[in-house]
This record gives structure tokens, sequence and C-alpha cells, in this order.
């Protein structure tokens, strides 16, 4: 049901009403609230996800890594920095992408109408100006990387631009969304490695694993609207035995993080981390409700704490 006031006749800018509450990116002149929706800079939960794995990356990697010129923790910064500002730059255009495949489906479902291609608040023009000019950018900050690196961020655009189409043709669109979020876990790594390994496809498997739950969680949100469409996703696959699932993808991330900590011997403090992080999960598990928008909404956002508590536990493993 839309929040609109149906008797209010002063004039008001749709963007600027969902902005408002929006933190930062409310402080964007109104002219420029569309675009603020468009890159979803108001939602920044879809940025943390995206950057949380380049961090854990960075952090897995960190062990036993010599790097010739810059000091280890200097590097580590730096990269870190460059990875956050990536996030927000591909996490826009990903959502561009969305947005002009999905403009048709979104302006019929009362969640999504309000997004600013579907709205015709922007046009499908000037979006793809917005996303060529976010792509150029982003190529710029993957270029301060090794050229392993930089071949290998490139590789990722072929997600961004197929996962979008993932939900018409399977129930398994999540799996595409956690290969092309998580694929900064192995960008992490390669930053300060030079080359891929198994503790960072370990570390790579966990982050899909991770996807697979709370996007699963996401997604019930939209599961009678996706149903009438006739879209896909793991919520309308695993219907009822949904909570299990999750539970299972859950317990795989965990197991996985383990894995990865062990191959690189991360330390004591690693596996006390993780099993705080482990027991996060677990709480949101046993509080989510599926069937309540809010709840679902709420649980999806409660993993970017799940996702600082492993970067925490990464760096802590490091210390004997």
């Amino acid at each position: 049901m839309s929040n609109r006031p149906e008797n209010s006749r002063a004039p008001r800018n749709p963007a600027s009403d969902i902005v408002r509450d929006a933190g930062i990116a409310a402080q964007a002149p109104a002219a420029l609230h569309p675009y603020v929706l468009l890159l979803r800079l108001d939602r920044p939960i879809g940025t943390w996800l995206l950057l949380l794995p380049c961090w854990w990356g960075l952090a897995l990697a960190a062990s036993g890594a010599t790097p010739p010129v810059l000091g280890l923790p200097v590097l580590g910064l730096w990269y870190g920095l460059l990875f956050g500002v990536g996030a927000v730059v591909m996490r826009g255009a990903g959502c561009i992408v969305n947005d002009i495949y999905d403009r048709d489906f979104d302006a019929a479902v009362a969640r999504t109408a309000d997004r600013p291609i579907a709205s015709g608040a922007v046009s499908v023009r000037r979006a793809l100006l917005v996303l060529a000019g976010l792509l150029l950018l982003g190529l710029l900050i993957l270029a301060q990387f090794n050229p392993f690196t930089v071949g290998l961020g490139a590789a990722s655009l072929a997600l961004v631009f197929t996962y979008p189409l993932m939900k018409r043709v399977t129930h398994w669109p999540q799996i595409v969304l956690g290969l092309a979020f998580n694929w900064g876990a192995l960008l992490g790594w390669t930053a300060l490695r030079g080359g891929l390994d198994w503790p960072a496809a370990a570390l790579y498997g966990a982050g899909i694993a991770w996807t697979l739950g709370y996007d699963t969680i996401y997604a019930h949100q939209d599961k009678e609207d996706d149903a009438l469409l006739g879209l896909k996703s793991t919520a309308l696959l695993f219907g009822r035995s949904s909570l299990a699932w999750i539970a299972g993808f859950y317990a795989a991330t965990v197991a996985l993080l383990a894995l990865a900590g062990a191959l690189v011997g991360l330390a004591w403090p690693f596996y006390a981390g993780l099993a705080l992080a482990a027991l996060h999960l677990v709480r949101q598990v046993r509080r989510v409700d599926l069937d309540e928008p809010k709840s679902c909404l709420s649980a999806f956002k409660s993993n970017r704490d799940f996702g600082l508590i492993v970067t925490a536990a990464l760096l802590a493993g490091h210390v004997s």
C-alpha cells in the first residue's frame, strides 16, 4: 500500500519525500534526489554488503603477505578505502542496470513503484549516461591495483549485467547475486597476493552461502508480487521450508569462513570472533518472521553487523 497522502493538494517531490530520512544523502539538493534514489544512496545496506567481502579478502590475505614497497598496514588501509569508494560506485551501477531491466515490473509493485526509472523521474537515456560515468569511475579505481586484480575486476561486469535477468529464468537468482556481491572477496585477496589460492576460494564460497541466506530473507518481502508477475526466487522455491534452508546456508557460511581461516593459519581470536558472528546469525534466524516484510528487512539489514564482526575476527586472527 502506498504511503502517499491521498487528500494533500500541495505540490510534492516524491523523490524528496523518500530521501528526507536518508541521513547524509538527504543533504543533496532536491533536484538530485531522483539520482540519490537511482544509486540507492538512501539505502547504504547494499553498499555494505558489497564492501564487506572486499575487506574480508584483504584481512585474510594479510596473513603472511609481504608487499615490497609500502608497509602492509598502510597498503591495507589504502586498498580498503579504494574498495569503499568502489563499492558505492559499483553498487550504484548495478542498481541502474537492475532498474532499467525491471522498470515495468517495478511500476507494478507498491514497494518499488517510486524508483526513479519506473516512476519516470529519470529517463532511461539519463540513467545510461550516469551508468557510463560510474563505470568509468570504477575503471579508474580498479586501475590502482595490480594487473591480475584489474583483469579479475573487469570480469565481474558479466555478473553485473546478468544478475537482473536471472529472476526471469530460474528460482536461484540469489546464486548469481552471491557470485556478484562476493567477487570483492577475490579482489581483496588478489590485491595483496597477486593471484588466487584455496583460502580465497573458501572465503568466496562463504560469501555466496551468506548471500543465499540473507537474500532469501529479503526476497520474502516481495514473494506475493513476484508470484503474480511470474518472477522467481528462492523465497518462492523454498516456501514454508525457507527458515531451514536459510539456517543451512548460514551454517555453510560459518564453516567455510572457519576453513578459510585455517588455511592461512589464523590464531584463536579469529575463531572466538567467528563464534560471536555465528551467534548473530542464529539470533537472526530465530527472530525473523518471513511473513512480515518489516521483520524481513530488519533481519536483512542486520547482516551488516555480521559482516563487520567477521572483518574484526579476521583482523584479530593475526594476533597470536
